[in-house]
């Protein structure tokens, strides 16, 4: 028999190690291993008490300016209520009548329609969807009325007010425009076509001209002018309102034309001399 101690058989590392486990759990009971087993489960938080994601900035401006937008709408809806105040859309289906006593207007229907007679037409029971109807009757109506004095009073001023002198150009144009104007206030009739044919024969349009070689220059009495009237014929058919001269163009011209309607009906029958 060899000499020695006895020794004891090891024991495998596993074996060991729950064996400390077991003397732990022995001496500490059951109390002491309880802290161990809570830091072991710590580590797991629940999906359900994960920290809240954090905010897009993009998603806050974006917010924002859809709040701002909503808050413009309303804005520009009360601003419109506002200025539509006092006055009504007719929709389908309204009347005069409806209108007039469901916004309770004073005259009724008959002084909404008085009030609104431009917009609706002559014809009071047919009213069209769109239309735009005041319901202040009085102010509609002072409104309108304003605007029937307006043009009454313009009217009054016309008719008052002194006539613009009319202007004629100091040409033969102008001359025998200006004739014809004062001949159709004398009722004597001519043209202008035939007044400018027998001056060009008579003057070649020349208001200065005189002739001094005829039988009239040699009874000392030429003729003169435009229409080479004499001075009596002058003088008898003179018309009251031009100037007594036989060189003026005008007084020439409107002279000359009434003796020619005198004697030959119209200056246009003259086509020699006369």
């Amino acid at each position: 028999m060899s000499r020695g101690r006895h020794r004891r058989p090891r024991q495998p590392l596993v074996s060991r190690q729950v064996s400390k486990v077991s003397i732990a759990l022995t001496a500490g009971g059951a109390a002491a291993a309880a802290p161990l087993i809570t830091a072991g489960t710590a580590n797991a938080a629940p999906a359900s008490v994960a920290a809240p994601q954090a905010v897009a900035p993009q998603a806050v401006s974006e917010a924002k300016a859809a709040a701002a937008k909503a808050k413009a709408v309303k804005a520009a809806k009360a601003a419109k209520e506002k200025k539509a105040a006092g006055s009504y859309t007719v929709a389908s289906g309204d009347t005069l009548h409806g209108i007039a006593t469901t916004h309770q207007v004073k005259g009724g229907w008959q002084s909404l329609y008085r009030a609104n007679k431009k917009v609706v037409g002559d014809d009071p029971g047919l009213i069209f969807p769109g239309q735009r109807l005041s319901l202040s009757a009085s102010k509609a109506k002072a409104a309108a009325d304003r605007g029937q004095a307006k043009p009454a009073a313009s009217r009054s001023a016309a008719r008052t007010a002194p006539a613009t002198a009319k202007s004629y150009s100091n040409n033969l144009d102008g001359w025998i425009r200006e004739a014809l104007d004062i001949m159709k206030a004398n009722n004597i009739p001519g043209t202008y076509q035939g007044i400018h044919r027998n001056i060009m024969r008579e003057s070649s349009g020349n208001p200065r001209a005189i002739n001094n070689w005829d039988i009239n220059a040699r009874n000392g009495v030429p003729s003169i002018g435009l229409l080479q009237v004499i001075k009596p014929t002058f003088d008898a058919y003179h018309v009251a309102g031009t100037k007594k001269d036989q060189y003026d163009p005008v007084a020439n011209i409107v002279a000359a034309c009434n003796y020619a309607a005198a004697r030959y009906g119209s200056i246009d029958n003259v086509n020699g001399p006369y």
